[in-house]
């Protein structure tokens, strides 16, 4: 660990925008040398920061006018460009470690999509948004951590697509930037992206007379919060594995926008998109939100420089739920305290920390001692092999086939210069499902649902209207397709509606064989396999990924979970006693065809006349 930061709760960076705080000096009613409050009159204090406007937001709070008042004024004090000198004189570390994480670097994003257009030959992260550097001397390999990034090119710098892709489209949200100026996707930078709310249509709700109520861009008011709503996280958390929404219910749609509103007009778009509504994760229905589970150091980072964002979350299910042999200890999976989780006797407690309820947290060990465990958690493969969300993520949004197009007769804005630029990309797919995703090996050698990643097919248009690429696929460094499906938390859990047995066993796309319905060549496409295909029957690899340790499951282990299918129809109600014995006697067979003879065989057996039979 960077520092000792065991003490280090969920939320408590000060993070403030737009306009002047009350408090302190500033904080004076009256015309001629009234401070802020001579314009902000009815501007919401932000307790307990009570102090001078200008400590946060700097300017002349002893000014006579609005034009001196406001030389050298910062409207965002948590922009990361300034942040150390404001939210930093009280919150000591946390911007510099902010700087250094996956909110900010959004490594995993240019690492993935980089390696899978074949643009370097390593998963592990070269590029971050911005350059960063870590100069402590404290660079845990073992945890995946790096000594440095060094800003993505552009694609003058380094002639790689990808790389203009990625800072014209895929990077619209990390914290050095502000959001969208669209319904749903309105945010600030820095530390007030998170700890500062905006509404869905970014209209203010504050009592500055100064900010124009129908002008969207602005805070609900002049607040700052650690109580971050799960909408507040969407704003980001919409794109690529689409945790956000999915963790509230929210699956995107196909474009037609029904059914129509009261008004007979299609649906607005959230985050651009239409969504339908599907069983969002428990812990949402029941009142959690995301920061109930995820700590200050997952968020802020703990110092350290990752590749992905998996090396930095330090959560999990048994962080709170325990195992079948232990009651949670309230720490994450790296020791670190959870504030909000207590024992009182035999029960664990999670408190709440948007509304303070307190919640029982259902124990593994106290299930099993009582009998209670689902049959599936009784097969010790499962507990051993298996990411508890692999069963218990019901459902998972799946957007195969990412079709990118670049034509240089157009110009697009830079995300991260601001600059306007020759190239300008349109995004498409091909079809949307949510039921049963494809399962495989994630980086930490379990079992966990796969997604679509960048799965994309690149077209390319030039300035003279050529096309240079149609459809282009990409080979990575391991000679497979770029076109990829990655391992993932699909964050909608639920306790009941969970994968039935057979949806794994007994199903060609869950191995990442494919369902045998798409056919890419009809569909105009050069690929010679399925978008859901990752994998031969021969375990031979199709598809790569972007996450380092993962892989698709081999054709032995592909043999086993298909036999287990298998038998589920004959084997899941009878006494397993019986079919130990039968085996015992027997002996098992490796694949359907062997079973079939098996059972045959068994069958001819029992029909057979007896020898004191006439």
């Amino acid at each position: 660990m960077k520092q000792n930061l065991a003490w280090v709760s969920t939320v408590v960076i000060l993070a403030a925008v737009v306009t002047c705080a009350p408090g302190g000096t500033g904080y004076q009613a009256g015309a001629a040398g009234a401070g802020c409050l001579g314009c902000h009159s009815g501007i919401e204090q932000v307790p307990p920061h009570d102090f001078s406007c200008e400590v946060c937001h700097r300017g002349d709070t002893g000014a006579s006018d609005a034009g001196e008042a406001h030389r050298g004024l910062v409207p965002n004090p948590g922009d990361l460009a300034v942040a150390e000198e404001t939210c930093g004189l009280c919150h000591a570390g946390y911007v510099e470690r902010l700087a250094k994480s996956v909110h900010a670097t959004s490594a995993g994003i240019i690492s993935g999509a980089r390696y899978l257009w074949a643009a370097q030959d390593t998963k592990q992260a070269i590029y971050g948004v911005r350059a960063a550097a870590d100069e402590d001397g404290d660079v845990p390999a073992e945890q995946g951590a790096l000594p440095r990034l060094e800003q993505i090119p552009s694609f003058g710098q380094s002639g790689e697509h990808v790389d203009d892709y990625l800072r014209k489209e895929c990077l619209r949200c990390h914290v050095w930037t502000e959001g969208g100026s669209r319904y749903g996707d309105y945010r600030s930078s820095g530390c007030s992206a998170c700890h500062v709310l905006y509404a869905p249509d970014g209209l203010s709700q504050s009592g500055d007379p100064t900010i124009p109520k129908g002008e969207a861009g602005h805070p609900v008011r002049h607040e700052i919060t650690n109580r971050i709503p799960a909408e507040q996280c969407q704003i980001c958390h919409n794109r690529g594995n689409r945790i956000g929404v999915s963790f509230t219910g929210l699956m995107e749609a196909d474009p037609y926008g029904s059914p129509w509103t009261a008004a007979g007009e299609k649906q607005a778009k959230l985050h651009g998109k239409l969504y339908n509504h599907m069983l969002p994760d428990l812990h949402y229905e029941r009142g959690l939100e995301c920061i109930d589970c995820h700590t200050s150091l997952e968020m802020h980072g703990d110092g350290n420089i990752y590749s992905k964002k998996e090396q930095q979350i330090e959560s999990d299910c048994t962080n709170c739920h325990g195992t079948q042999e232990e009651f949670s200890a309230g720490t994450t999976t790296r020791g670190n305290p959870r504030p909000n989780l207590r024992r009182r006797g035999s029960d664990v407690l999670l408190t709440a920390k948007s509304d303070g309820r307190v919640h029982v947290v259902p124990q593994l060990r106290a299930l099993r001692e009582r009998g209670r465990l689902p049959e599936a958690m009784e097969i010790a493969a499962h507990i051993d092999k298996l990411e508890c969300f692999a069963c218990h993520d019901s459902w998972a949004p799946q957007c195969y086939g990412c079709h990118a197009k670049r034509d240089d007769r157009e110009t697009q804005r830079d995300r991260i210069s601001g600059e306007e630029t020759p190239g300008r990309w349109t995004e498409t797919r091909s079809y949307l499902r949510w039921e049963d995703p494809v399962i495989g090996i994630n980086p930490a050698g379990k079992v966990s649902p796969y997604a679509p990643g960048c799965q994309a097919l690149f077209t390319y248009v030039d300035a003279r209207g050529n096309t240079v690429y149609h459809n282009k696929e990409y080979k990575t460094a391991a000679g497979f397709s770029g076109v990829s499906m990655n391992p993932f938390r699909p964050h909608t859990a639920r306790k009941d509606e969970v994968r039935t047995c057979e949806s794994c066993h007994a199903s060609r796309k869950a191995l990442g064989l494919g369902s045998g319905w798409y056919d890419p060549h009809a569909n105009g496409l050069p690929i010679d396999f399925e978008w859901e295909r990752i994998v031969d029957e021969d375990g031979r690899q199709i598809q790569d990924n972007a996450h380092i340790g993962a892989r698709p499951f081999n054709a032995a282990e592909q043999q086993k979970i298909s036999r287990v299918g298998a038998c589920l129809g004959c084997h899941r109600e009878t006494d397993p006693g019986f079919w130990e014995s039968v085996k015992s006697d027997y002996g098992s067979a490796p694949d359907s065809l062997a079973h079939r003879r098996l059972i045959e065989d068994l069958l001819q057996r029992a029909t057979a006349p007896k020898d004191d039979e006439p």
